[in-house]
């Protein structure tokens, strides 16, 4: 059933911190300005640009902000960054409604109570293995990976491998540390 759904999806949405992160944040602060400092997986990055590439709809969801996560995003030809949302079922439906995408064509990934309500609407709702129960409880699937540990490689190449479109015969070097 699970690798039957991957067939239909045209749309990626991810949640960072616990999904493309960790979760764990260093906090700095520059001229009275606290910053949150977060680390980002290559790999994760490289599939991230390669959907984007292959013409996915990929899109970032998420509580957290920052113009270090903008910018990495960005980098990774991501045009769909939503940061510092409260609600995300809001900013779901929008891109449901502008791109005319149907919820089976989502593949959700979360890790925390605040994905809970969204994850409750999309197609196919994922998790990586660290996400709080509540979460995996909802899930279709659960990576066999860690938040910020491949978890998001592993739903996007999964998705691509199924639809035949994973490779890319010329990749670049530095497509993934944009």
């Amino acid at each position: 059933m699970f690798l039957q759904q991957l067939k239909d999806i045209t749309t990626f949405i991810f949640d960072v911190d616990g999904v493309l992160t960790t979760g764990d944040a260093l906090a700095i602060e520059n001229n009275g300005t606290l910053e949150l400092l977060r680390t980002f997986n290559i790999k994760d990055g490289y599939a991230l640009q390669l959907a984007v590439k292959k013409g996915y709809i990929v899109c970032i969801i998420s509580g957290g902000n920052g113009k270090a996560m903008q910018k990495r995003f960005e980098g990774l030809g991501i045009q769909h960054i939503n940061l510092g949302v409260s609600d995300k079922v809001a900013v779901y439906l929008q891109l449901l409604e502008t791109h005319q995408i149907r919820k089976d064509q989502v593949l959700y990934m979360g890790d925390d109570i605040p994905d809970f309500n969204v994850m409750k609407l999309v197609g196919l709702p994922t998790c990586p293995a660290d996400a709080v129960e509540e979460i995996k409880a909802i899930s279709t699937y659960v990576s066999p990976f860690a938040g910020g540990k491949t978890a998001v490689r592993d739903v996007i190449e999964k998705v691509m491998k199924i639809q035949g479109t994973w490779f890319d015969p010329n990749p670049s070097a530095v497509d993934s540390g944009k």
